[in-house]
């Protein structure tokens, strides 16, 4: 490297550092003094740089070298990814355990991929020598694991002649697998992986408008707040409220090909229990371990602040590369509020103005920017895929006004809200119906209404207007006391209550009820709104609200979700028969009943 590239420390503020590098660049990457640890630079002041360190900088002195990489911060990108847990920036973390224990040392450097394991290659049988390729055409594949087939792309930027392809084999990750001469004459030489700088956004044909929802098992996400694949969602709530437990949901039941889970400055041990769960669970869709479609980003509250900030770009950069193999992702971020704090300490740092919580005014930008990398595209090989952002925050006390809560409602399309007297009361998923939203619904009516029921639409709408009728009147039985209901209104909080108990709720460690397909989450609906409306013509006749509460049949139907398995659909629809036969017998006795007083 030429002296132009080599530099000294002159300042250190924690994790920002004030270097001399003549010819910096912004985003470079650097090796900073005797401990060789790795920062990144995050402005330019003349031939003074600013940069943010990726370890602590304790022990680092003045005037210790700094040496620029020439690259900013990238990512390895090919087969070895999937059942990889690595930290923020990409080191594997099972092999710097196997090398240094339990504590990671700073300045080690270590490959994100393994480069001692073969691949077995097969070639596109399409492809041969003298052929145009473009950027994104599939050279050929690896079956990386059971599940997932690794498509091997021609890397963005890079295009021409094919010259050659190495034929079936098993491959080193840096074996030459394809020589590719560009229309400059310039000869590229593709291996199996590649790299790509995670700040910046892979490319793609063009944006697709979502036009299935994902599928997630969860009958209060699927059917009252649906998220389209390539949606954005947040799921906010306050400690203790269950966000990593519906991620973990989400993770091992939704429709997605692959899942992204990057635990971003959570705390330690809430990490190592998804770390330790993961690699046990097994994947509903192919009985096969769920690490397969899986890899996941650890960066806990105790590791560098600045290297927090980096794994969400990293997670985010992997998710991209999977989409362009056509595959559709499932990225899951807990929680951005640690990433906003760690934009809060650096800017601080920096002397940057801050504005409301202590924040930089660029909050809004940086998260608008992260979320807006997730959607369903046209990749340059003209298949479809997605990236699902779905990002964790944990607003202070449950506060949804604070900032990080705001700016990310602002963007984000479908927000999962979850309230602490819900989970104080038990009552999981704790998704609170009146502060959620989905703004997919009309997307995602049009899917049910073609795969599963016409009448989605209507009974949703309904379910959750007595919901909020719900709501009104506990305030009234709250003040005056429940004497002050008509016998309709005691009824509808009977239905309201039935569609939290059989319906909303749901427990993940039920076999029969941690997923729920969507056949079976209509049938649910269908039979409590039905049970509702028999009970309205019901109370009409007389009947009156704690006979029709207290019927046999309303705790089978309590009990339906845990009873019948999603595909025992023959037998849920015999037992909602028998139990509108037997509404139906009761309003008969009180219909004979009425006409014979009158």
């Amino acid at each position: 490297m030429s002296s132009s590239r080599s530099g000294y420390i002159r300042e250190i503020n924690g994790p920002i550092l004030r270097i001399h590098l003549p010819g910096g660049r912004n985003g470079e990457q650097v090796r900073i003094g005797s401990l060789d640890i790795v920062g990144e630079i995050i402005a330019l002041e003349g031939d003074d740089a600013i940069i943010q360190a990726y370890e602590s900088t304790e022990g680092l002195r003045p005037g210790e070298s700094v040496s620029g990489l020439g690259h900013p911060l990238t990512v390895e990108l090919g087969p070895g990814l999937l059942q990889g847990i690595f930290d923020g920036v990409q080191r594997p973390l099972a092999e710097i355990a196997g090398l240094a224990g339990d504590n990671i040392p700073r300045g080690l450097h270590i490959d994100s991929l393994d480069r001692t394991r073969e691949w077995p290659f097969e070639p596109a049988e399409a492809l041969q020598p003298g052929a145009e390729i473009r950027s994104g055409t599939r050279l050929g594949t690896v079956q990386e694991t059971e599940t997932i087939e690794h498509r091997i792309l021609v890397p963005p930027d890079i295009g021409g002649e094919l010259i050659d392809l190495a034929p079936a084999g098993d491959y080193l990750l840096d074996a030459t697998i394809a020589r590719v001469r560009d229309p400059q004459g310039t000869v590229h030489k593709l291996k199996l992986f590649h790299r790509w700088p995670v700040r910046r956004p892979r490319p793609y044909t063009q944006r697709d408008h979502g036009v299935e929802p994902l599928i997630t098992g969860q009958r209060i996400l699927d059917t009252f707040f649906p998220l389209l694949k390539g949606g954005k969602g947040a799921v906010p709530g306050p400690f203790g409220a269950g966000k990593t437990m519906v991620q973990q949901q989400v993770a091992r039941w939704s429709n997605a090909d692959i899942v992204i889970y990057v635990g971003c400055g959570e705390r330690g041990n809430e990490l190592v229990d998804v770390l330790e769960s993961f690699p046990k669970l097994e994947d509903p869709h192919t009985g096969r371990g769920m690490m397969e479609r899986t890899l996941l980003v650890a960066n806990t509250s105790n590791m560098p602040v600045v290297a927090r900030e980096a794994s969400i770009y990293v997670g985010m950069t992997m998710a991209e590369y999977f989409r362009d193999q056509g595959y559709d992702v499932v990225m899951l971020a807990d929680s951005t509020s640690r990433w906003a704090e760690a934009l809060r300490e650096v800017a601080g740092r920096l002397g940057h103005m801050p504005v409301e919580e202590g924040y930089p005014a660029y909050l809004g930008s940086r998260l608008a920017a992260v979320y807006e990398r997730a959607g369903r595209v046209q990749t340059l090989d003209g298949q479809r895929g997605s990236v699902t952002l779905i990002g964790a925050v944990s607003p202070p006390g449950g506060d949804f006004s604070e900032p990080v809560t705001s700016h990310t409602k602002e963007i984000i399309q479908t927000f999962w809200a979850l309230s602490k007297e819900l989970a104080d009361a038990r009552h999981y998923p704790s998704v609170d119906w009146v502060d959620s939203f989905s703004q997919d619904v009309p997307i995602a009516a049009s899917w049910w209404a073609q795969e599963i029921s016409g009448a989605w639409s209507q009974r949703r709408a309904q379910a959750l207007s007595l919901l909020a009728r719900d709501a009104e009147l506990s305030r009234i039985v709250n003040l005056v006391g429940p004497e002050a209901l008509s016998s309709a209104q005691r009824w509808e909080l009977e239905g309201a209550a039935l569609i939290k108990e059989a319906v909303l709720q749901q427990s993940a460690l039920d076999e029969a009820d941690s997923y729920c397909s969507p056949q079976k989450q209509f049938r649910l609906l269908e039979l409590v709104m039905r049970v509702f409306d028999q009970g309205m013509e019901l109370i009409g006749l007389g009947a009156p609200v704690q006979e029709l509460a207290e019927h046999p049949v309303m705790a089978r139907i309590r009990r339906a979700k845990s009873t019948w398995r999603s595909e025992d659909g023959e037998q849920m629809a015999a037992f909602s028969t028998e139990v509108y036969q037997a509404l139906s017998a009761l309003r008969s006795e009180y219909a004979s009943s009425q006409e014979t007083t009158s």
